[in-house]
């Protein structure tokens, strides 16, 4: 069963656009949550699952189509850490796509009338390492490693029956193939969204090579970009829409800059509702943000992809 009883996800990008949530930490830590620690927002799964229902709700009132899970730095390796258990590791990363279920339920129940539904976050290695690597991939583990660390986590969530999976912010073209092997047979369709700077994904590789992967991929729903600076996806955008024929997923953070090192942002927001008219027209259909984007920058997506 899934939140949306209206179609599926790769349907709606057939007819228009489709708007995506913002950044989990910061509605968890607006909300007065201290996400400080390895876990990130992983860690309220266990703790404070509630408010995470209510961080997807505030999103889907703001307008948002899609709730992302807080599984993006939820691994067996991670949880293991904390002496979470593998039976336990999965019954959390099982909860995480149920949580966003709820939320989308609460939505409809208060009066939300548009399809709601549930992407399965599925983060980089580097995530789990929770030093700031994903930002530079090139982990010296091989293809077929970076697969065997991916598939028993994905396998979890694709039988929670998300609506899509969430291969995000990715930072090499190896781990987007580690992940594009490890989503086949599942019977879940996926997006795949690098994490880039300028026009090469974090790891240095050009774009066109790293979206080309993604083109013959059937499972594959979306290809695209998330969590880099706004000013880098206008030409993400003309390039996935080019090298694959697919629609384009991004959601870019607010243009401030995480320091992994400090664990702390830096620099100003710069974001903003008019530029998403612009990537709307160059093929993005699927909108929204990532870290430090909150809110009211979703509801200003909303009005202007729904005129």
């Amino acid at each position: 069963m899934t939140s949306n009883t209206s179609g599926t996800l790769a349907d709606a990008l057939t007819t228009g656009t489709v708007v995506l949530d913002g950044g989990m930490s910061n509605q968890l830590e607006s909300a007065g949550h201290d996400l400080s620690d390895e876990l990130w927002s992983a860690r309220l799964l266990a703790e404070r699952p509630e408010a995470i229902v209510e961080a997807h709700l505030g999103y889907f009132e703001a307008g948002a189509d899609v709730a992302i899970t807080s599984s993006y730095q939820a691994t067996f390796e991670g949880f293991a850490k904390r002496g979470i258990s593998r039976d336990r590791a999965a019954e959390l990363l099982v909860l995480s796509v149920e949580l966003a279920r709820e939320a989308a339920q609460r939505a409809h129940a208060k009066g939300v009338t548009r399809p709601l539904w549930v992407a399965a976050s599925v983060g980089p290695y580097g995530a789990m390492l929770a030093d700031g690597s994903e930002y530079r991939g090139r982990y010296g583990l091989s293809v077929a490693e970076l697969e065997r660390f991916h598939r028993p986590r994905l396998e979890v969530l694709a039988g929670a029956a998300p609506d899509v999976l969430a291969l995000e912010t990715v930072p090499d073209i190896d781990e987007a193939q580690a992940l594009l092997r490890a989503v086949r047979g599942l019977g879940v369709p996926a997006w795949l969204s690098y994490s880039v700077a300028g026009d090469r994904t974090r790891a240095g590789q050009p774009l066109e090579e790293a979206f080309a992967l993604a083109a013959d991929a059937d499972e594959v729903i979306a290809v695209g970009v998330n969590c880099c600076v706004p000013e880098d996806v206008d030409g993400a955008v003309e390039t996935a829409a080019r090298v694959t024929g697919k629609p384009v997923v991004v959601y870019p953070n607010s243009g401030e800059v995480w320091d992994g090192q400090a664990r702390a942002w830096s620099g100003r927001s710069s974001f903003t509702g008019e530029q998403v008219t612009g990537w709307e027209t160059g093929g993005a259909r699927l909108i929204g943000g990532c870290c430090r984007v909150g809110p009211g920058a979703i509801t200003g997506i909303a009005e202007s992809v729904r005129g």
